[in-house]
């Protein structure tokens, strides 16, 4: 096993031979456990050979894979040595190098995956029911499982796109040994993917089924792309003809599954990878069958030798060949057979092979008509508690019926009784009538008790008014009013047996019998009129039961109905604020995306500047690179709180987005301005400014990297961006040009002597250009004395141009002194506005150099001791210093000012005189080439054809 392991790890830029890694694979096996490796690999020096840690970790990976299950738990324990193998390796620029880093990070990911879910083997082999037991039926656990397996799969595209992208950028070929020393791992990396795909979709679809499909969205983002990823790897790897022999890539279908749809799983074909069983190269049947024949051949050949020289021994010359010639046919016969039993175990094989494709084939539908009738076991679940819910609700109702029924029963069997006690008491009054008919015939003897009648019909008067008070007082409770109206019936009748008694006695007394026969006839129609009454209250109640009990059961319906749509709104309404609040985050999100992405656009049109050749012409003063580098640093100060603010609250961006776009235009102003006024500093301040320039942009767009990413959005600092636009700060203050150190009240003084030494120049150059114009009429004729000429006029013309507008310039200067100095003094103003003031010395400056530039280039060409291109050099240079000029003069000049009109009119003279100087040196230049003649007398035959 060391043998196989120094074999297989080595620094040669070959695979690992498969012999090497088996008998490694055999060796942890044997020894349960990767002891043995690990004791040999942590000897080996990594750091030492990017292409050694290479085939490392395709060991590692074949180990971890296809080795003893208790190698997992020995590399666990040294997962720091990978790490820092990979860390190593990762901050080299080394091609090998950072495929390792990247190899060691999946291998890291590996181990911590199957660690913490022993369920699954470091070989990815489980059956669909491990996998349902492994998912549980916890939603979390589902999701967290999930997410999981995406960063798996994440790691192994990964590997695989860094893998493909060194090829593509050397236009490898997959027969060289070197690149298959790269694709050799990627083998691994089909198994594991085609697995890793399979599971994504089994438990996205039971994702799909648990949670809305709005929760999910960003889980099926991520799994399109790398379906997209993995679609792809598979595509080139099978287009390969070094996995063609190796390995058999399963296709994937031509789009994702559509989770969205339950009846989607069923289409689901679980992608499978197949290894041919081939004999490798190493292996050594064939050479044994070789090296058996020739061991028996070999003592024949030497037979026959000896046999020709002396003779054959013993004269058996005839069973010898006859022996031979049997054994040779025997060879044949065997060697024949042999290939008819190879024939028919590679057809076994084969069929075997379509066989288990085939079961597997039959299991997966199997899985899928499960996974269905769990769908419709779900369905019928629903349904079932539906039913039950309703079921439940009309035996509630039944219940209020019945008990609606009871009470119409209990109120009519008290409507009955009330109506016997009616037909009692009407006999009763007939009764009465006949005693009065009686009782009529003695009024004339009773008129001596007349008064007694009186007062006892007094009495009964009080009696019944007190009764019908009681009545009326007891009609709230059914059931209490028909108790009190018998109790009332019983005294009417004790009362009326009295009253009989008293009749009786009264039959002496006509007046005590007639007093009582009014009474009786009183009480009467009072009992009359209360039953009566209390019939008709007995009706209207009966009737405003039944309707009592008619809107309580509607009202406890429509209460029910309105409780159950209350309560699916409510459940719709949380459901849309959670996916509105997840639709809010996304969105501003995306918002935040798109506006880092425009920052980036920025910064990167600003940082190509920097090396853009058009670029060079542009300059800037370090006054104005200070101030935009200073407001660059300030809004910084806005970024981090607007940073600060969207991590505190992701549903509000707006700070960050605004801040931002502040920072990125002023960050690019910066770095534009840094390089234009690089183009006129020194050289060593110049590369320096550019180098700080280069880095703030850099820094930029690594700060605006880290907010594209949710994890790492929360952790990015504006440390380093603010340490560049600092550096670019320092730059600028020591640019900034030495007369800064002269006092402000020697400004004004200074603007007019450098206005004045200003027109000197150019007085001076017009001059010179006059003498030359005339030495040149001397001294030249023919061709060139028309191209000096045409030059001299042209040139003459723009330093007139320059004139006018230095001349007109002065004039809106003392405009705008005389309109914004008030009581101050000329000087007061120009000190008051130093900035604007040094922006003018340093223009005129500069067009006063110019000139000087111009008539000295002019004399050089005339004289043919320069170039043509000096001038037209020159030209652009002055049309650009007197281009500072305007700039500077109409900065506080009023847009309504004639001056100003003036001065711009002026400025295109300017433009137009300089492009008119260009044009004639062209144009000269053209006819100068064109007549003169090559002359070849002096030269030598080489120096000619030279």
């Amino acid at each position: 096993q060391a043998i196989s392991i120094s074999k297989a790890i080595n620094t040669q830029e070959a695979p690992v031979k498969e012999k090497h890694a088996r008998r490694i694979i055999l060796g942890t096996h044997h020894e349960k456990g990767a002891f043995t490796f690990w004791s040999y690999a942590i000897g080996l020096p990594l750091p030492s050979s990017a292409i050694l840690s290479w085939k490392f970790c395709h060991v590692l990976h074949k180990v971890l894979r296809d080795g003893h299950p208790n190698v997992l738990q020995d590399c666990q324990r040294y997962r720091s040595n990978i790490r820092e193998t990979g860390d190593l390796w990762g901050h080299l620029h080394d091609r090998y190098g950072q495929l390792v880093s990247i190899y060691t990070r999946l291998l890291l990911t590996k181990i911590s995956f199957h660690v913490k879910h022993p369920e699954f083997p470091p070989g990815l082999e489980v059956s669909d029911e491990v996998l349902e037991k492994t998912a549980g039926t916890d939603v979390n656990n589902i999701f967290q499982l999930t997410v999981e397996l995406f960063d798996y799969l994440d790691c192994e595209l990964k590997l695989s796109e860094s893998v493909f992208r060194q090829l593509n950028t050397s236009m490898a070929v997959s027969q060289m040994s070197a690149v298959q020393c790269r694709l050799a791992p990627l083998i691994q990396v089909i198994q594991d993917c085609s697995h890793l795909y399979h599971y994504s979709v089994k438990l996205m679809f039971k994702l799909h089924s648990c949670l809305p499909a709005d929760t999910l969205q960003g889980h099926r983002d991520r799994f399109h792309e790398q379906f997209r990823s993995l679609k792809n790897f598979f595509k080139k790897a099978s287009d390969m003809l070094y996995f063609k022999r190796l390995i058999q890539i399963p296709r994937l279908p031509e789009s994702p599954p559509n989770f969205l749809r339950a009846s989607a799983l069923a289409e689901h074909v679980k992608p499978v990878v197949v290894i041919p069983e081939e004999a490798p190269e190493d292996e050594e049947p064939e050479n044994l069958i070789e090296i058996s024949t020739t061991s028996t051949t070999e003592p024949q050949i030497t037979s026959d030798l000896f046999e020709q020289t002396f003779g054959p021994p013993n004269g058996v010359w005839d069973d010898r060949d006859a022996q031979i010639e049997s054994l040779k046919k025997e060879v044949e016969t065997l060697r024949a057979e042999m290939e008819k039993i190879k024939l028919e175990a590679q057809r076994y094989i084969t069929q075997l092979k379509a066989q288990v494709n085939s079961l597997e084939g039959e299991v997966e539908e199997q899985r899928k008509q499960k996974q269905k009738a769990l769908v419709d076991n779900e369905q019928l679940r629903d349904e079932l508690e539906r039913l039950q819910r309703a079921k439940q609700d009309s035996d509630r109702s039944q219940r209020l019926c019945a008990e609606a029924e009871k009470k119409a029963n209990a109120t009519e069997i008290r409507y009955t009784k009330l109506k016997e006690k009616h037909s009692e008491l009407i006999n009763t009054h007939a009764e009465l009538l006949r005693k009065n008919a009686d009782t009529a015939k003695q009024l004339t003897v009773t008129q001596q008790s007349q008064e007694e009648v009186a007062r006892v019909k007094e009495q009964l008067a009080f009696q019944v008014e007190q009764v019908k008070r009681e009545a009326e007082m007891k009609l709230e409770d059914q059931s209490v009013q028909m108790e009190q109206l018998r109790q009332e019936l019983d005294a009417r009748r004790d009362e009326l047996e009295q009253a009989q008694r008293s009749l009786s006695h009264a039959k002496q007394a006509g007046v005590e019998l007639s007093a009582q026969l009014d009474a009786l006839h009183a009480e009467k129609e009072v009992l009359r009129r209360s039953v009566s009454e209390k019939e008709c209250e007995l009706l209207s109640t009966r009737g405003l039961v039944q309707e009592k009990e008619l809107q309580l059961s509607q009202e406890a319906d429509k209460a029910t109905r309105e409780i159950r749509e209350l309560q699916g709104r409510l459940l719709e309404k949380s459901n849309q604020e959670q996916s509105l609040q997840q639709k809010l985050l996304d969105e501003q999100f995306g918002v935040l995306q798109e506006t880092v992405r425009e920052a980036q656009a920025i910064l990167s049109d600003a940082m190509a500047k920097l090396d853009d050749p058009l670029h060079l012409r542009c300059t800037s003063s370090p006054d104005y690179l200070l101030s935009r580098a200073q407001a660059a640093l300030e809004s910084t100060d806005a970024l981090e709180k607007g940073h600060a603010q969207y991590v505190a609250s992701m549903a509000d961006a707006a700070g960050l987005v605004g801040a931002l776009a502040l920072f990125a235009h002023l960050a690019g102003d910066t770095i534009v301005n840094g390089s234009a006024t690089a183009h006129l500093a020194p050289t060593d301040h110049a590369d320096r400014l550019t180098e700080t320039c280069r880095e703030c942009g850099q820094r930029s767009l690594e700060f605006l990297e880290q907010l594209k990413d949710r994890q790492r959005l929360g952790s990015a600092q504006l440390g380093d961006v603010r340490g560049a636009l600092r550096g670019v700060l320092q730059l600028a203050q020591e640019l900034r040009p030495k007369s800064l150190d002269i006092k402000q009240e020697e400004l004004g003084d200074m603007v007019e002597k450098e206005m004045a030494s200003t027109s000197e120049a150019i007085e001076d150059a017009v001059r010179r250009i006059e003498e030359m114009m005339s030495q040149a009429r001397n001294e030249s004729s023919g061709v060139k004395l028309e191209v000096n000429e045409r030059i001299l006029n042209s040139c003459t013309d723009l330093m007139k141009a320059i004139r006018l507008l230095v001349t007109t310039s002065t004039n809106l200067q003392k405009e705008i002194v005389e309109s914004g100095r008030g009581a101050a003094t000329t000087q007061e103003f120009y000190a008051k506005n130093s900035r604007w003031t040094e922006g003018l010395i340093s223009a005129s400056k500069a067009v006063g150099w110019g000139a000087t530039q111009l008539v000295e280039s002019a004399d050089r060409v005339v004289l043919h001791t320069g170039k043509y291109e000096e001038l037209i050099v020159c030209s652009h240079e002055i049309a650009a210093s007197t281009a500072q000029l305007v700039a500077a003069s109409k900065v506080k000049a009023d847009k309504s000012s004639k001056n100003l009109a003036r001065l711009q009119e002026c400025s295109r003279n300017v433009n137009e005189m300089a492009a008119n100087v260009v044009a004639s040196t062209k144009s000269g230049q053209e006819q100068i080439e064109e007549k003169d003649t090559m002359d070849f007398s002096g030269m030598s035959l080489i120096k000619l054809k030279k």
